[in-house]
């Protein structure tokens, strides 16, 4: 079981992820926070991280720095609001898998990560 570890601060997106990611059969880790999302990424060492950029305290674009300072093919999907061409070029230079605005289908999400996961079936059925 693929395990995605969730970081964002909006209680709303994250039910909503774990609901989502919990019914297509993921294990899923939640963080409120940067700090508490870096904790979870060195303990739970997940498939694929779902990371929000605009937060408190700990911003999404320093977590992914820390992330790429220890690993850089750990797959990261960006989930934001923020839809300014160049923090998603900034992001994109620091080897993000996707970048995907909160406002797009949920369906877009889901093939993300089957082609993060599963890239021999994404290439077979796409």
């Amino acid at each position: 079981m693929a395990k995605i570890l969730v970081i964002d601060d909006e209680p709303n997106v994250r039910s909503l992820l774990d609901m989502l990611l919990r019914s297509k059969g993921y294990s899923v880790a939640l963080a409120d926070n940067g700090w508490t999302g870096l904790q979870l990424y060195r303990l739970e060492h997940p498939d694929v991280i779902l990371l929000d950029l605009n937060m408190p305290k700990l911003d999404g674009l320093a977590v992914l720095r820390q992330i790429r300072s220890v690993d850089l093919k750990q797959p990261v999907i960006v989930l934001t609001g923020d839809t300014s061409p160049e923090r998603e070029q900034e992001v994109r230079a620091l080897g993000v898998s996707e970048f995907i605005i909160k406002s797009s289908s949920l369906q877009f999400l889901e093939d993300t990560l089957k082609h993060l996961l599963h890239p021999s079936v994404m290439r077979q059925n796409g």
